[in-house]
């Protein structure tokens, strides 16, 4: 109809890995009905996010907008696509769909966090169908490193859109169903395709991806010849490869536990909804503390270098009575996301120290990503046959090298980073509008603004400390003895040795001394005064600019 557009807007997920949120609308101009696809989280750094949580998109506004939004629709169970749902649903009550092993995850979320469960639907896959304001929505099967991956077939008045979610071409994944070409191009039969939204993470990959069914021989071949206690670490949600790690180790003649809350949850979500059959029989901790070492092997989590997660704790020493000895293998079948190269540091020469054999992924033997390469891709571009490309989930340097070759072979491309709406009701994609795209932090329990200067704060005292001035005044306003300082983070000797307090208290005094009485009755004059003169004699004194607090005690007249 007349007026009517077809947008995308990113929200997350564009632009950096993680915290996926994606929104599509189609409708006048400004009133366009919403869906949003995955509402995922990304982990904060000590740097930029210290003391933060989890970090998810800012969804202000769909919160404007929320009598437009449909429905949410997850791809797949990746805390990066599924991790916020719990966290930010209870301001958008709308109804979530997903399959049976996502919703299953989902559900444990809501759960835990007290949250109705009937609010996430199981859908099955293509050709059922979930029918959304002016959309329809089919969950289409493909390969991923979780089970029961799905990208999403969306089909409006303005055309057909195939949102790729995360995916890899592989036919034989172990867990779960294998990518089949016949699916998509089946899809592309059935009508044109106005737009494809694609994974870009691996574009830079030049070679076609390898199958998790090339990983079972090689991984038991290590186990078998490793001597001592063998640990092995993954993503806790790829279910397929903790599968071949147990196998492997059962065939080594070897005891199985699964240590970490995360990896047993998924197993018990796959077991549950029916992907997995029958994974190999595993020990309690306790019961794993009676096996010889040379016959036991651990199955951990932690394999980004996680402080908390099992393999950083064994790094530090026990972990539920167990430890690492000199002579035992451990196996980091898991790529090192970017940014985590330090924490994943750490931990390898932890263990180094303690004479343990690690094998990383720097073989390439025992690991393989689960998203689709640069051949792969143009692979997929060639079974659809898209007007468009809108290339998602990378950095902008992924989006761009996406976009050039989506330009090679001739097909429209733009990147779109968080907060760029596009209009793709035409031959080619135009910017519409561009929002302020935020970011939202959990903080303990608490949901904060990224610009609420809560972080910022803290970062601040992290770099230049803190300082508390108290002052007592009585009725008329005269100081009651001298003011006193508290030092939190900062050096407690200045210049020659002096002591830092010491010193502040005294300059502190000799200005309340000189200050007039309409300085002295004034709370706001006098509490930025205090803060210039301790600022000025720490600066004088350590080189620092302190955070500083003033807290000022009038006595009231009896």
């Amino acid at each position: 109809m007349a007026g009517e557009r077809l947008i995308y807007l990113p929200l997350g997920g564009a632009g950096e890995i993680g915290m996926n949120a994606y929104v599509y609308g189609y409708g006048q101009k400004g009133r366009e009905r919403l869906i949003l696809v995955d509402l995922g989280v990304s982990f904060p750094d000590m740097d930029s996010t210290p003391g933060v949580d989890l970090i998810m998109a800012d969804i202000s506004w769909l919160l404007a907008r929320i009598d437009r939004l449909e429905a949410i629709f997850i791809t797949h169970a990746h805390e990066d696509h599924i991790g916020a749902l719990a966290h930010l649903w209870p301001q958008l009550k709308k109804p979530i769909y997903a399959r049976k092993f996502t919703a299953t995850i989902g559900r444990m979320k809501f759960e835990e966090a007290g949250l109705p469960l009937d609010a996430i639907k199981t859908v099955e896959a293509r050709p059922a169908a979930v029918t959304a304001g002016p959309f329809t929505v089919q969950f289409v099967p493909v390969s991923h490193s979780i089970p029961e991956s799905a990208a999403l077939v969306i089909d409006s008045p303005a055309g057909r859109i195939v949102h790729t979610g995360d995916f890899k071409l592989d036919a034989n994944p172990g867990v779960g169903e294998g990518w089949e070409d016949q699916r998509f191009a089946e899809i592309a039969a059935e009508t044109p395709v106005r737009a494809l939204m694609c994974d870009s993470t691996n574009v830079f990959s030049l070679h076609a991806g390898r199958s998790e069914s090339t990983l079972p021989e090689p991984i038991a071949e290590l186990i078998r010849g490793a001597g001592g206690m063998v640990v092995a670490t993954t993503f806790a949600s790829n279910v397929a490869r903790l599968k071949t790690l147990a196998e492997a180790g059962r065939a080594a003649g070897r005891s199985v536990c699964l240590l970490g809350r995360a990896m047993k949850r998924m197993v018990t979500a796959a077991e549950e909804s029916g992907v997995l059959a029958k994974f190999p029989p595993t020990i309690t901790p306790e019961a794993a503390l009676e096996v010889p070492r040379r016959n036991l092997m651990l199955i951990v989590t932690g394999s980004q270098g996680e402080r908390r997660a099992a393999s950083a704790q064994l790094s530090r020493g026990k972990y539920l009575g167990l430890e690492m000895k000199e002579g035992d293998t451990f196996l980091f079948s898991s790529k090192c996301i970017p940014g985590n190269e330090r924490e994943v540091g750490k931990i390898i020469n932890a263990f180094s120290e303690m004479g343990v054999d690690v094998i990383d992924d720097n073989t390439g033997k025992y690991h393989v990503s689960g998203h689709a390469n640069r051949p792969d891709l143009e692979h997929v571009h060639r079974l659809l046959l898209p007007d468009m490309v809108i290339p998602m989930h990378g950095e902008h340097r992924h989006l761009r090298e996406h976009v050039r070759i989506a330009h090679d072979a001739g097909i429209a491309s733009m990147i779109a980073t968080n907060g760029t709406m596009l209009d793709i009701s035409g031959d080619v994609p135009v910017v519409a509008e561009r929002i302020e795209a935020g970011r939202t932090f959990l903080d303990g329990s608490a949901l904060i603004g990224a610009m609420d200067g809560v972080v910022r704060d803290r970062i601040r005292m992290a770099l230049n400390g803190h300082i508390t001035v108290t002052l007592i005044l009585d009725e008329g306003d005269d100081p009651l003895g001298d003011a006193w300082v508290d030092l939190r983070g900062l050096p407690t000797k200045g210049k020659g040795g002096r002591d830092l307090a010491e010193t502040l208290e005294g300059d502190l005094g000799e200005f309340v001394a000189g200050a007039s009485k309409k300085l002295l009755g004034d709370d706001d004059k006098l509490d930025e005064a205090l803060k210039r003169v301790v600022r000025q004699v720490t600066m004088e004194e350590i080189g620092k600019k302190p955070e500083v607090t003033v807290v000022v005690s009038r006595l009231a007249a009896e």
